[in-house]
């Protein structure tokens, strides 16, 4: 199995991404696969929002071995079926997103929402009323919410597809989360959303999976091979 500390922390806009998190919601502890700056454009400026890790099980990395070893993190960072290997892979996965700037959660929520229904679209599994139910439950969690900087939002991506929300403040995560999406298809989205190629919402955290990943597949050759 991959060792939880081949995989170390990441700091990035003075925020630190553990190496490693077990999330009220999860099973398993799960590692940091990758991070990246969200960036947005209000106004014509491009400024940094908030900074977002995923988080894998162990067993997603060795599964990943399988028709994936040796590539270059080129290779991976360019491959549409990686990544869907990723959003599709039946185990637990943790979207960590830790803001940088004040937002309502209404505006927060909302742009989420907007990629999240585009990829939902673009897939062709979109369906009106399915999708509306999930969408407004999803809106409804943040519209009295005020995030400030440092608050952070955990999205945890169960093995069966659905999604439970969590609002971390002052560094703490409660331990139960404040709403559960049971859409199964939902974490694929979230997942799609966050990490497509051409307009994915972190791409510095695409960058990051697939950089980390095939360092591991490297290391992981070299110490077999000596």
């Amino acid at each position: 199995m991959a060792k939880l500390h081949s995989f170390t922390s990441i700091e990035l806009e003075s925020f630190v991404f553990p190496s490693s998190i077990k999330p009220p919601s999860a099973t398993k502890t799960l590692v940091l696969a990758g991070a990246g700056v969200r960036r947005l454009e209000i106004q014509g400026n491009i400024m940094k929002a908030a900074v977002a890790a995923l988080y894998l099980e162990e067993k997603a990395i060795e599964s990943l071995i399988v028709n994936w070893n040796g590539k270059t993190d080129v290779e991976l960072l360019d491959s549409h079926e990686f990544f869907n290997e990723i959003y599709n892979g039946p185990f637990e996965k943790l979207i960590h997103v830790s803001l940088l700037v004040p937002s309502t959660g209404k505006f927060f929520s909302e742009a989420a929402a907007e990629k999240i229904v585009k990829a939902w679209k673009d897939n062709g599994t979109y369906n009106d009323e399915d999708a509306a139910a999930t969408i407004e439950k999803y809106l409804n969690i943040f519209k009295d919410e005020n995030l400030v900087p440092g608050n952070s939002v955990l999205y945890t991506i169960l093995s069966d597809g659905s999604v439970t929300v969590n609002i971390a403040k002052d560094g703490i995560i409660p331990a139960a989360p404040i709403a559960v999406l049971e859409n199964k298809k939902i974490g694929y989205m979230f997942m799609k959303a966050m990490f497509r190629k051409d307009d994915g919402t972190v791409p510095e955290a695409r960058q990051s999976v697939a950089s980390r990943i095939s360092g591991f597949f490297n290391k992981r050759e070299s110490s077999r091979v000596s």
